[in-house]
């Protein structure tokens, strides 16, 4: 029994992964594709910063909405309806591409349609990994998604950039595809059965997960990190303009260094499989930030292809160790019946740092420059550090994911 029970975790997990995957990849060839579009048709650092701050919008109004849907509804059928959603977007992306229909409001609708599906997908698919394995692998299992994720995320870029040169419709329609067979893969995926809650919708409820937040500082410290961090340090928004203007090497080139930051990632999460950070978690995480930090500040200055491939290389790296092990600390430290309203929170920090850090850096750029921009990031980034290892003690010694 216990041995059917183990398989059946198994290939839920394998399913899981597969959908990931797919879905992952369709979201970088969308992110190639909309990106190097959007400054095709304006030649704007304004307009690519706007492309961020339109997905950012609907997930600070859907948030909690999102949350409590998590938690109150089947899971698996929230993101099965979302994934479905994203694909019909991207098929419309590609037919009015095909067309020649699209110019730069198309492509601002369609990103806030985008942020809009992943707002509501995101808290239930952040809460499907625990109910599928065992709290004792549950790190592992982390790493092992983070090392698929980047996986994808490393073909998705570089397949994008190649598939562009064939037109924007191409990439469109293979991001399509790609994410059909996501959203089938999930509705094979298997949950361990909970009970579902039915309270109403009410203010209490939907708040729920910022009050169980700011009732734990280790929690708040390590997502608010993030948050400020990767606010800074989104000097991968400008890759558009360092590949077009600063390193001249086109939307193949634009490809290649979107997939470096997913190697490193790819390769350090590999290893985190292995060997899952167990012990000075805090530290640790605290660590892999600086080193992300300066490696924006060098991937700014650089003036070669193969310096700032590098640097993407290592911030990936660096990225991925403290993406497993916030998710690690945020995951099993919250009950199940939360993960939805908590993960929702959670979402708005990680979409905060993603997506208006873009916007952050398009806005930095128009007004200081590209470089300059990229390197205020950095800096940026490693004085949020410094100050969060102040305002945040327990975090800073947190050994495990027990304490």
């Amino acid at each position: 029994m216990q041995l059917k029970a183990t398989q059946k975790s198994n290939h839920s997990l394998i399913f899981f992964l597969i959908s990931r995957i797919t879905s992952a990849f369709a979201a970088q060839l969308i992110a190639v594709s909309i990106g190097w579009q959007m400054y095709a048709l304006t030649k704007s650092t304004f307009f690519l910063g706007l492309v961020g701050l339109m997905q950012f919008v609907p997930m600070i109004l859907m948030t909690f909405f999102a949350g409590f849907a998590a938690d109150h509804f089947n899971r698996k059928i929230i993101v099965f309806v979302c994934e479905l959603s994203l694909g019909l977007c991207y098929l419309f992306l590609g037919i009015t591409s095909f067309l020649g229909m699209v110019d730069k409001s198309t492509l601002l609708i369609a990103a806030f349609i985008i942020g809009a599906v992943n707002a509501l997908n995101g808290p239930s698919l952040q809460s499907i990994l625990p109910a599928i394995v065992e709290k004792a692998k549950f790190t592992r299992a982390t790493a092992l998604n983070a090392s698929g994720f980047q996986a994808a995320t490393i073909l998705g870029p570089a397949v994008g950039g190649f598939l562009y040169v064939l037109g924007a419709n191409v990439v469109y329609f293979a991001a399509a595809a790609s994410i059909a067979i996501g959203s089938t893969m999930i509705l094979l995926v298997r949950l361990t059965s909970r009970e579902v809650n039915h309270d109403p919708v009410t203010v209490k409820s939907l708040l729920a997960g910022v009050t169980f937040i700011k009732g734990r500082p280790v929690i708040l410290g390590s997502i608010s990190l993030d948050l400020f961090a990767v606010l800074f340090g989104g000097a991968t928004a400008l890759l558009p303009v360092y590949a077009s203007t600063i390193l001249h090497i086109g939307a193949t080139g634009l490809g290649i260094l979107r997939s470096a930051p997913a190697i490193g990632a790819f390769i350090v999460s590999f290893f985190l499989t292995h060997k899952p950070v167990a012990h000075k978690v805090g530290i640790k995480m605290f660590i892999a930030v600086i080193i992300f930090g300066l490696a924006t500040i060098c991937f700014s200055i650089s003036k070669s292809f193969y310096l700032s491939f590098i640097a993407l290389f290592v911030l990936g790296g660096a990225d991925v160790v403290s993406v497993v092990i916030r998710s690690s600390l945020v995951q099993l430290k919250t009950p199940d019946e939360m993960r939805g309203r908590v993960s929702s929170v959670n979402q708005v920090f990680i979409g905060t740092s993603n997506q208006l850090g873009e916007f952050e850096s398009g806005i930095t750029a128009s007004i200081f420059g590209t470089e300059p921009a990229a390197l205020i990031g950095g800096i940026g980034t490693i004085c949020v550090v410094l100050l969060w290892m102040k305002i945040f003690p327990a975090l800073r010694k947190m050994d495990n994911y027990e304490q």
